[in-house]
C-alpha cells in the first residue's frame, strides 16, 4: 500500500525525522563509493569474494530468536534476548559466541520488508557486534546439537540514534577446521522498534478480532418433538476447550481492545450444544454429545468480553461473497440467500450475547474485491466493504499509507485493511522463533506507517479469518504491545469507517478480470448454488403440507447458509458431501409422508368405492394436500362420472388415512388407475401409486334373476296391502251390534283387535302405521381415528 511512500525524502515529514534520514544518507555514503570501485581494485576485489564466502557460510548455523524483551524498548530499559543455536554442519563449530548487532535504521515499509527475507549475513548492512560482556561464549558446537542462549544488555548500550525502527540482529562466529578463521557462521535478522517519548500525533488503529469456525451443524435433527440438532463432527468441542482455537481467541482478545467480528452460525452452534445434541458417526446412528459444561462456560466467558465492545456481525455462516458474485448469480434465488443469511444475523446475536451487533459491514475473502463483489456484498443491506490495499491500489501520487476508509461510489464505503499488517501472522507460528519474529516485524510495519507523515489517520488491520491458537497467540502478543506503544492508539471499525478521507486516495474498485487467479480457483462453482437451489425447491414444496412449517423451514435455512460458507474455500469435496447430504435428509423427510402401495382390485358391480390411504411418518401433522384418483381408461371406468377425482387430505403426525373414491363401470375387463398427491397449488408431492382395477363380467341370466326377485318382492308387497284393506272392511261391517262386546274387550285387555293375520293395527305416535318393509336406521359414523394401513374395495 502506497509504495511510492517507500522512498526516502518523498513525504513530509517531522524534522528530526529528515535530519536522521539524511545523516543515514551521508553515513552510507562512503560503503557506496566502496561499492562503485570495487572491479578497478584487486585487494577490494578478494575482500568481496571473501563476503560471498562468508555469507555462504553464514547459514552454517541456524540461530532461532526465542524471545525479545521488552518488543518496544524505552529510556533506561535492559533489552533481552534469548533463543537457540543449532549447528547444522558436518564439522564442529570452535570458539563460537553469539552477539547482537544493530544495524542501519530502516526508512521505509519496503525496506522492512527485504530485511525480513533475509537469511545471510552482509557486512556492512548487518552493522557491528555490541561486544563487550554482552556476549555468550561456546567453546564448541558438535554437529547437530542445539545450545541455548540468553544475552541481556542496556538500551543505551545499543547506540540508538532518532526515532524509528533498526535492524537487530543475533549472529554466531566461531571457527571450522575447514575455515579456521573466525566467521559469521549464523545470523538471524529481526527489528527493534524505537520511539521512547509519545508521539506528537498517534496513529489510530483498528485491529479486527474475528471469531469464524468450520461448519459444524447438519440440517438433521433427533426423533421425537424436541429437534435434537446432530454435529457433523466433534471438532468444534475441542476448539472451545482449554487451550483450543477458539477458547484462545477469546481468552487473548477479552484483554484486547479490538473489534470482534462474529459469524452468528458459530454462536447458534456453541448455544445447541448447551443442550441435548448428537454427533454423526462412521456407523450412520449419531451418538450423544457430552460437552454441554465447555459450552456453557465458553458462551459465558463471550458474552463477558463484548459486553460494552464494539460487534460485527457476519451473514449467518459467513457467506463466500466472491463465489456468489462469480458463480451464483447466474442460479435464481441465490442473492436470497444472502439476504436470509443477513436477515438472520443480528437476531442470532443478540439472542446469544445479549449485545446489538452491527450488519452493515461485509468482508470478502482476504479483502479482495472487484465490482461484482461489491455490487453482491451491498444487496444485502451492508453499505461498507472491508477491503484489503493489495486489491485496492494506490495508483496515484500518494506519498504514505492513506485512512482506511474511502467511498467507491453508490453510497458505499470501502474499509481498505492494510495488507502488511493483516498478513503479519500468517503461516505456521507453532515454533517461538517466528513468533518473535512477526511480532517484531508487526511492530516496525506499524511504527514505519506512522513515520511516513505527521498527519493522523485511521488504520484498519483484517487478519486471517480463522487464526491458529499460536497465531492468536502472537496476535495478542504483537497488540498488546501496540497499544501499549507511544505511536498507536486504538479505534473501533465505526470510528474508522467515518474518519474522513484522503485526498488522492484509491476509490477505483479493480476490475472482475484483475481478481487473483489464485482465489478464484478456491470457490464454489455455479454446481453448488445450482445444488442449493434445488434444495430451496424441495424445502418450498414440503413445507406447504407441513401444519408447522418452521420446524423444517429454519433448520434448513440455515443449513443452506452453510452451503455457501466460505469454510469451504479449497475444500470441493467436502463441500459436496455436506450440500448432498442436506438434500437427502430432506428428501427421506418428505418421503414420509406417502401413498401406500395397492395391489390389484376387483369390481363386481357397476359401481364401487376404491380406497386409497395415505400415511405419515412426521412428527407433526400434514394438511394443504389433494389426492387425485385418475382412470387411464375412463370409458370402462369412471372415477365420479369423470377421468379424475380429487379429495383434501389432512393426516395427524404418526398416523395414515384412508380416503375412498366412487366409481362407475361401464365395461368389463382391467382398467389402470393412478393414484398422486399434489399440493394446493397443483405441484406433484412425492411418487405416485398406480395399480389396476378388474371389473368383472356381469351377466344377463343374473340379470334376469336379480330383477325376478325384485318383482316377487313387489308382488309379496301389493299381497299384503290388500288383506289389509279387506281386513279393515270386514270389521266395519260388524255394526254397532257387535260395539259394546268390542269395547269389553278393550277394557280388560287394553290392547288393539288382531285380524285373522296375527299382526297388530295400532298406530304409532306418529300417526303413520308402521310396516314390516320401512328401512333399517342408519349404521354409526365411522371411527374417527386414523384408520389403519389395510384396505378393502366396498362390495
Amino acid at each position: 500500500m502506497a509504495e511510492a511512500a517507500d522512498f526516502q525524502g518523498t513525504c513530509p515529514s517531522p524534522a528530526r525525522r529528515l535530519l536522521r534520514r539524511t545523516g543515514a544518507l551521508l553515513a552510507g555514503a562512503p560503503l557506496l563509493t566502496g561499492l562503485v570501485h570495487l572491479p578497478a581494485a584487486p585487494a577490494a576485489h578478494a575482500a568481496g569474494q571473501d563476503s560471498l564466502r562468508a555469507a555462504s557460510g553464514s547459514r552454517t548455523v541456524a540461530v532461532s530468536l526465542d524471545s525479545l524483551s521488552p518488543s518496544v524498548p524505552s529510556d533506561g530499559d535492559t533489552l533481552t534476548v534469548s533463543g537457540t543455536v543449532t549447528n547444522n554442519g558436518k564439522q564442529a563449530v570452535t570458539d563460537a559466541h553469539v552477539d547482537l548487532r544493530v544495524g542501519q535504521e530502516l526508512n521505509t515499509r519496503s525496506a522492512i520488508d527485504a530485511v525480513a527475507r533475509r537469511t545471510a549475513f552482509e557486512p556492512g548492512t548487518d552493522g557491528s557486534e555490541v561486544g563487550g560482556k554482552y556476549v555468550q561464549k561456546f567453546p564448541r558446537l558438535a554437529p547437530g546439537i542445539a545450545e541455548h542462549f540468553n544475552i541481556s544488555v542496556p538500551v543505551d548500550k545499543l547506540n540508538l540514534g532518532a526515532d524509528g525502527v533498526y535492524q537487530l540482529s543475533v549472529s554466531l562466529s566461531g571457527r571450522t577446521s575447514a575455515q579456521p578463521w573466525e566467521q559469521v557462521l549464523g545470523i538471524r535478522h529481526t527489528f527493534l522498534p524505537w520511539q521512547p517519548a509519545d508521539a506528537d500525533t498517534k496513529t489510530k488503529a483498528t485491529y479486527l478480532w474475528p471469531l469464524v469456525s468450520d461448519v459444524h451443524m447438519t440440517a438433521e435433527t433427533g426423533p421425537g418433538a424436541q429437534q435434537t440438532p446432530v454435529f457433523l463432527n466433534d471438532d468444534l468441542a475441542k476448539d472451545i476447550a482449554p487451550g483450543g482455537r477458539l477458547e484462545q481467541m477469546l481468552s487473548l482478545g477479552k484483554d484486547l481492545d479490538v473489534t470482534w467480528v462474529i459469524d452468528p452460525d458459530l454462536l447458534a452452534s456453541v448455544d445447541a450444544m448447551t443442550r441435548n445434541y448428537r454427533i454423526q458417526t462412521d456407523g450412520g446412528t449419531p451418538v450423544p454429545g457430552t460437552h454441554q459444561a465447555a459450552a456453557k462456560q465458553w458462551l459465558a466467558e463471550l458474552q463477558q468480553a463484548v459486553a460494552g465492545k464494539e460487534v460485527v456481525a457476519l451473514p449467518f455462516a459467513d457467506p463466500d461473497l466472491a463465489s456468489l458474485a462469480h458463480g451464483g448469480t447466474s442460479v435464481t434465488g441465490s442473492l436470497s440467500q444472502l439476504k436470509d443469511a443477513t436477515d438472520v444475523a443480528a437476531s442470532t446475536v443478540e439472542t446469544v450475547l445479549h449485545v446489538k451487533p452491527s450488519t452493515d459491514f461485509a468482508w470478502p475473502v482476504d479483502g479482495a474485491v472487484d465490482p461484482s463483489i461489491v455490487k453482491v456484498a451491498t444487496s444485502a443491506g451492508a453499505d461498507k466493504v472491508i477491503a484489503r490495499s493489495d486489491s485496492l491500489r494506490e495508483t496515484g501520487d500518494m506519498t504514505y499509507t492513506p485512512s482506511a476508509a474511502r467511498p467507491i461510489g453508490g453510497g458505499t464505503t470501502a474499509v481498505v485493511a492494510d495488507e502488511r499488517l493483516s498478513t503479519a501472522f500468517e503461516g505456521d507460528l507453532s515454533r517461538a522463533g517466528a513468533t518473535t519474529l512477526a511480532v517484531q516485524r508487526f511492530l516496525a510495519q506499524s511504527l514505519e506507517l506512522h513515520d511516513q507523515t505527521n498527519k493522523q489517520r485511521s488504520i484498519v488491520v483484517a487478519p486471517q479469518r480463522m487464526p491458529t491458537a499460536h497465531q492468536a497467540q502472537a496476535m495478542a502478543q504483537a497488540l498488546t504491545a501496540l497499544q501499549q506503544s507511544t505511536w498507536s492508539q486504538s479505534q473501533d471499525l465505526a470510528a474508522a469507517t467515518k474518519a474522513a478521507p484522503d485526498p488522492g486516495a484509491a476509490t477505483k474498485v479493480p476490475s472482475t478480470a484483475a481478481y487473483p487467479s489464485s482465489l478464484r480457483k478456491k470457490e464454489l462453482g455455479r454446481s453448488a448454488f445450482a445444488a442449493i437451489a434445488r434444495t430451496q425447491d424441495k424445502v418450498d414444496n414440503f413445507k406447504v403440507v407441513l401444519t408447522d412449517e418452521s420446524r423444517v423451514v429454519t433448520p434448513f435455512g440455515r443449513a443452506m447458509n452453510r452451503e455457501m460458507s466460505t469454510a469451504w474455500r479449497g475444500r470441493p469435496a467436502e463441500a459436496e458431501h455436506f450440500r448432498d447430504g442436506v438434500e437427502a435428509y430432506l428428501d427421506d423427510l418428505s418421503e414420509q409422508v406417502k401413498l401406500i402401495d395397492k395391489s390389484e382390485t376387483k369390481l363386481s358391480g357397476r359401481s364401487a368405492t376404491i380406497p386409497v390411504t395415505v400415511q405419515n411418518n412426521l412428527v407433526q401433522g400434514v394438511d394443504h394436500l389433494v389426492l387425485r384418483l385418475t382412470s387411464t381408461n375412463p370409458t370402462r371406468l369412471k372415477i365420479v362420472g369423470k377421468a379424475y377425482s380429487e379429495q383434501p387430505v389432512a393426516v395427524s403426525g404418526g398416523h395414515s388415512q384412508s380416503v375412498k373414491f366412487t366409481t362407475s363401470a361401464n365395461a368389463n375387463g382391467p382398467v389402470t388407475v393412478v393414484a398422486q398427491l399434489y399440493t394446493q397449488d397443483g405441484r406433484e408431492y412425492g411418487a405416485p401409486v398406480t395399480f389396476d382395477v378388474k371389473v368383472t363380467e356381469i351377466t344377463a341370466t343374473v340379470m334376469l334373476v336379480i330383477g325376478g326377485g325384485v318383482l316377487l318382492l313387489v308382488l309379496a308387497g301389493f299381497r299384503m296391502y290388500t288383506q289389509r284393506k279387506r281386513a279393515a272392511a270386514r270389521e266395519a261391517a260388524q255394526g254397532a251390534g257387535t260395539a259394546e262386546d268390542a269395547g269389553k274387550t278393550d277394557a280388560d285387555s287394553g290392547e288393539g283387535a288382531a285380524d285373522g293375520s296375527g299382526e297388530s293395527t295400532a298406530e304409532p305416535e306418529n300417526g303413520a302405521p308402521e310396516q314390516p318393509s320401512d328401512p333399517a336406521p342408519d349404521t354409526a359414523p365411522e371411527n374417527a381415528d386414523p384408520s389403519g394401513t389395510g384396505e378393502k374395495v366396498d362390495r
